[in-house]
């Protein structure tokens, strides 16, 4: 009997720790060349009206709210989401002109993950790379769901720019 107590203890020790050795953070990261220069595609990102455009989620969820917040484009910028993947509000708390725009995606108990769009010039428009990075610290739940974090929002990411390219082509 005391062979089964612990077999039984050492599997429950193992099932308790092995969250803690996976990472504690997580970027997922997709890039695309956009036809059009980083001074076209800039604004387009760091305004409110203008993510909204090529924000991927509202092509999944058409009944997607909606609610603008702060200036119409730059830093305090921003907008509250609700949904059938969860709500949140998502604001604009950097920009580097023609170069990246940060914001912060506050997702209550689920986290605040960070969200950076990177341009770079590239012979055919801009090179734009959409990555974010959730620091799950000790939470095993976050960094079990890390695990998943890059099949979740990769196609996202990956829709997002290419309705991006669309939207900025086709202003010109």
């Amino acid at each position: 009997m005391n062979t089964y107590l612990t077999v039984g203890a050492i599997a429950v020790a193992i099932i308790v720790a092995t969250p803690f050795l996976l990472p504690a953070s997580k970027t997922v990261e997709r890039s695309a060349i956009v036809p059009a220069p980083a001074n076209e595609v800039f604004p387009v990102i760091a305004s409110n009206e203008g993510y909204q455009r090529f924000n991927p989620y509202k092509q999944k969820d058409p009944d997607l709210k909606i609610t603008m917040h702060g200036p119409s484009s730059g830093v305090g910028s921003g907008f509250a989401f609700e949904g059938k993947d969860g709500k949140g509000t998502q604001t604009i708390t950097a920009l580097d002109d023609n170069r990246s725009v940060t914001m912060l995606i506050d997702l209550g108990a689920m986290g605040k993950p960070v969200t950076t769009f990177g341009l770079e010039p590239a012979a055919d428009g801009t090179k734009v790379t959409w990555s974010t990075r959730m620091e799950f610290g000790m939470n095993p739940v976050g960094r079990v769901f890390g695990i998943f974090l890059d099949r979740m929002l990769g196609p996202d990411y990956e829709l997002g720019l290419k309705l991006l390219a669309g939207t900025v082509s086709s202003r010109n």
